[in-house]
């Protein structure tokens, strides 16, 4: 695969995930990235094997709509603004215009995954930690495992409306309204002893407040507002984030059980970017931690990631000292809609 078959790839995904500009953006630069300027020698020459586990369309894609929200490109601004009045000759030649103009912006933004923090997949998180309250009866502490700036680890500051029925945060900014399919979450408000968070690359949700913003596509506004207000919680809140391998880190937070709560380790859309010996260890180390357990101290590991099969994303919940896995169901990668599957606590 090469750049033009990635960007390809990527717009058919936006598409299907309501973006209609984004998708329509990379195919343009799919069909007109030409060698010679900086960007497009660093796009074209991308290593092919890492072409999407490093994301590269979405990170060009969050570069220019970062030059758009900073204000460092009026004319890419305005097309971004009314794009649908642009013809892919007029885009293509604004894009690349920007492409030229802002290539060393842009280059500093490709040396980094994209972060888009995804707040309506803080639904399954709600439900999944209800089911666990009303299971087990104890409070919890969080462990996320790539938690960018943090805002899916804060999901008990979020409302989860599902028909008029409300779950979560009473009275949130940030409501999650989600096609939901299967039993409603157990009623029940889960205590939170602890939260801590892990990722290679932490943003603040102050100082990186745009860069957070830009990875939201352009013509998705609902998605930018719902952010906007997560970002306004996590400056107040400052969830622990460590800059750490996210293995080496939850080796080190499993070391011993947590006595009288549910330690829930969790995961978002965040799995496919760990190494494949990461991920081996990583499931070694909590089993391990689990077989330590007692019916006090239960750890759950709750996974939502892609697993090859469609549509969305496949929710799988692992507990011990018990040793047993449940398929929760299944959820779009946007937490547009959810299918819960959840047996009875």
């Amino acid at each position: 695969m090469n750049f033009r078959d990635h960007a390809r790839v990527q717009s058919k995904a936006c598409a299907a995930l309501g973006s209609a500009f984004t998708a329509r953006l990379l195919d343009v630069l799919a069909d007109r990235l030409a060698p010679g300027p900086s960007v497009a020698e660093r796009l074209l020459n991308w290593p092919a094997d890492r072409l999407g586990p490093d994301a590269v369309a979405l990170r060009l894609a969050g570069a220019l709509h970062h030059l758009v929200l900073s204000n460092k490109a009026p004319v890419l601004r305005r097309l971004y603004d009314s794009p649908e009045v642009a013809s892919d000759s007029q885009l293509w030649r604004v894009v690349d215009a920007a492409l030229r103009l802002y290539a060393s912006d842009i280059l500093v933004t490709l040396d980094s995954a994209p972060q888009t923090n995804e707040l309506r997949r803080s639904a399954v998180l709600i439900a999944a930690a209800n089911w666990l309250a009303a299971t087990y009866k104890l409070p919890l502490v969080l462990s996320e495992l790539g938690s960018s700036a943090g805002l899916n680890l804060l999901w008990d500051n979020y409302t989860l409306d599902i028909d008029g029925q409300r779950f979560g945060a009473a009275d949130s900014p940030v409501v999650l309204t989600p096609e939901w399919h299967g039993d409603l979450p157990e009623q029940v408000r889960p205590v939170i002893r602890a939260r801590a968070g892990v990722d290679l690359n932490p943003l603040d949700p102050d100082a990186d407040r745009l860069r957070l913003l830009s990875y939201i596509w352009p013509d998705q506004p609902d998605r930018m507002t719902r952010t906007a207000h997560a970002l306004d919680i996590a400056i107040e809140k400052r969830p622990q984030i460590a800059r750490a391998n996210a293995i080496d880190w939850l080796e080190t937070r499993l070391a011993r059980p947590v006595p009288h709560a549910i330690h829930l380790v969790f995961h978002t859309i965040a799995w496919q970017y760990f190494t494949p010996e990461d991920q081996t260890r990583g499931l070694d180390i909590l089993a391990r931690a689990g077989a330590k357990c007692r019916m006090d101290e239960p750890l759950a590991y709750l996974s939502m990631e892609d697993d090859g099969t469609r549509p969305g994303a496949a929710l799988n919940l692992h507990l011990w000292p018990e040793n047993v896995q449940f398929n929760l169901g299944r959820a779009d990668f946007h937490g547009r809609w959810v299918e819960w599957h959840a047996p009875a606590p």
